[in-house]
């Protein structure tokens, strides 16, 4: 007779491989690498090849979907909050692609190497579905740049940390804007600001408002001016070019007020009309090349 546990292995293996075989999943990370507290997304695929239409939706407090984050350790990082992704249906024979951003749910924040698998569980049987492909990514803490803590003018003893950071993958460079809480010492938001030429040191400053301003070379014509806010979010960006006396500056006035100074306001719009309006050499009557 056969072991009774034995027989609950084979069975579940079974019903896993014939769920499996209705469903395909792979996962996807964007990037590879990424700031600790930048948002991680994956973008996860599932195809329907059941034959029928597929509702899929909590069963019994289990969410349909589910990732399994592990660190270089291979040590499984633990979720913050539920997993949670509504009610969808699938088509048969259709595929359906779902952004889920990883770090909403799990604690993303300290350096090392990581990799993420998506589960999809069938409607109805939790117990069934299929499993993606593991994908990798990389936390880097970035390169600090500038760094100052303000407080909060509404909210008396709490203190925010700006970072401005740098990080290249080897071809590109790019700046990030980070505010940190000083209680707690996490993120309150980490976000990329754009891709940046550091030839130019890029110029930071605050304002009356406690507003971080940034000013850095995005092309080698073009400056970028941004505002970032104690919250973390941009509020304002704005682009410039060279002035009659060299490099845009950013100017802090005596009432607490910060400009950009020497520049020309680029109208992007403008530019990209100028351009459509210029003739191509292809545009030429044919009697120029005869």
């Amino acid at each position: 007779m056969t072991n009774p546990v034995l027989r609950m292995m084979l069975l579940t293996l079974v019903l896993a491989t014939t769920a499996g075989a209705q469903l395909s999943a792979t996962l996807q990370v964007p990037k590879r690498q990424y700031i600790g507290g930048e948002p991680v997304t994956a973008v996860i695929n599932i195809t329907n090849y059941s034959g029928r239409d597929l509702t899929f939706g909590s069963t019994g407090g289990v969410s349909w979907l589910d990732f399994i984050v592990k660190n270089s350790q291979g040590h499984p990082v633990t979720p913050t909050k539920n997993l949670t992704f509504g009610t969808v249906t699938i088509p048969a024979g259709q595929t359906m692609a779902r952004q889920v951003i990883l770090s909403s749910f799990f604690p993303l924040f300290d350096p090392g190497n990581y990799s993420v698998s998506g589960v999809v569980r069938m409607p109805g049987a939790p117990r069934e579905g299929a499993t993606t492909n593991r994908a990798s990514f990389t936390l880097t803490p970035g390169r600090r740049i500038w760094t100052q803590k303000v407080g909060l003018p509404d909210r008396p003893g709490e203190v925010r940390e700006y970072r401005l950071l740098s990080s290249s993958d080897g071809t590109k460079s790019n700046v990030y804007a980070q505010v940190i809480d000083d209680r707690t010492g996490l993120p309150v938001n980490t976000f990329a600001i754009g891709e940046a030429i550091l030839s130019r040191s890029p110029l930071v400053t605050l304002d009356r408002q406690q507003r971080m301003h940034v000013l850095y070379l995005g092309t080698p014509s073009v400056w970028v001016h941004t505002i970032v806010g104690t919250d973390g979010k941009m509020i304002d960006r704005s682009l410039h070019q060279r002035g009659p006396h060299g490099d845009p500056k950013l100017m802090a006035f005596t009432d607490g007020s910060v400009a950009v100074s020497n520049s020309i306001p680029f109208d992007q719009e403008a530019t990209v009309r100028q351009r459509e309006n210029t003739r191509k050499i292809s545009d030429r009557p044919a009697f120029l090349y005869e």
